[in-house]
C-alpha cells in the first residue's frame, strides 16, 4: 500500500556492495572506531553521497530487533540436555524467553518455538544465532517471520 513501509530480513551477501558498505560505515561509526562519517566512507570505498542515500534505510538485525520479542524456530535432537543448553544460551545472553512451545518428537527430532526478549541482552543476535547453531543436537535455528 502507498505510504506503508515494508521491512524485510536480508542475508548481508545478497545485497548490493554500496549497502553492505554503507551499514559497515554506520557500524563502525556507532562502535567508536571512526569519529565522522567521512573516515568511515573513505575506510569502507564510497562516496558521502551513497552513504546519505542508504544511511537511514539499512539497520543491521541487532537494530532491528532490539527490544522486541522474537519468534525462534530451532530443530533439535530428542535428547536429554540439548533444549536445557539452548536455553543456557539465550540466558547468557541476557535474553528473556517469554514462552517456549515444542512439539511432538518425530523421528529422533522436535520442532521448539521460543518467543524471546531481546530488551536486555547483553550480546548481539547474530552471536547469539551463531552460538546455538553450534550446540550439539541443534539442527537448525531460524528466526520467524
Amino acid at each position: 500500500m502507498p505510504g506503508q513501509e515494508r521491512f524485510f530480513i536480508v542475508r548481508a551477501d545478497l545485497l548490493p556492495e554500496v549497502v553492505q558498505k554503507t551499514a559497515r560505515a554506520k557500524e563502525m561509526l556507532s562502535r567508536g572506531e571512526v569519529s565522522t562519517i567521512n573516515e568511515a566512507i573513505q575506510m569502507v570505498g564510497i562516496s558521502r553521497s551513497s552513504f546519505y542515500k542508504y544511511k537511514d534505510g539499512i539497520f543491521s538485525l541487532e537494530k532491528a530487533v532490539r527490544g522486541l520479542v522474537i519468534s525462534l524456530v530451532l530443530r533439535l535432537e530428542h535428547r536429554s540436555g540439548v533444549l536445557s543448553r539452548v536455553l543456557q544460551t539465550i540466558a547468557y545472553a541476557q535474553g528473556n524467553v517469554v514462552t517456549i512451545n515444542q512439539g511432538v518428537p518425530i523421528h529422533g527430532m522436535a520442532e521448539v518455538g521460543i518467543e524471546v526478549d531481546t530488551n536486555q541482552m547483553n550480546t548481539s543476535m547474530e552471536e547469539m544465532l551463531a552460538t546455538l547453531r553450534e550446540l550439539p543436537g541443534v539442527k537448525s535455528v531460524e528466526i520467524a517471520p
